[in-house]
């Protein structure tokens, strides 16, 4: 069985995010897999995906603060500033970061460590909806 459809994920803050649940409602169609393959795509430049700690939002506050520091906005040397002093850093964050993850599906669920969730990496101040999409595979 191959399904791919796009879902729209609500509009957070500029920060990382635990989305796993928001994606898992919706996506029912995982239910009757016992073995698959689950792909997520982010269809924007200035959003990532990946995937981390799922426990302690201690973790995300910790991710937002080293990318603040390792890809600053307002430098000296960025030329494309058309879209606002956040829009190059976040493009950067994105690139580092990654616009899709693979994760195993078993027995109708994301076969996840017990500690692992999906993350949406939002890299602009105002960044909006954020559209995924969602290619699952399996039988």
């Amino acid at each position: 069985m191959w399904l791919q459809k796009e879902i729209t994920l609500k509009a957070y803050p500029k920060g990382f995010h635990l989305i796993t649940a928001e994606v898992m409602q919706q996506l029912p169609e995982i239910k009757p897999l016992s073995i698959g393959m689950l792909n997520l795509f982010i269809k924007h430049t200035s959003a990532s995906l990946t995937i981390n700690e799922n426990a302690d939002p201690t973790v995300r506050m910790d991710f937002e603060n080293y990318f603040q520091r390792a890809v600053p906005e307002n430098e000296s040397y960025y030329q494309h500033l058309n879209e606002g002093s956040d829009d190059l850093p976040a493009h950067i964050k994105s690139s580092i970061l990654g616009s899709s993850v693979n994760i195993p599906v078993s027995k109708g669920t994301l076969n996840l460590g017990i500690w692992q969730g999906i993350y949406l990496g939002e890299h602009r101040n105002y960044g909006g909806h954020r559209t995924l999409v969602i290619t699952l595979q399996g039988s």
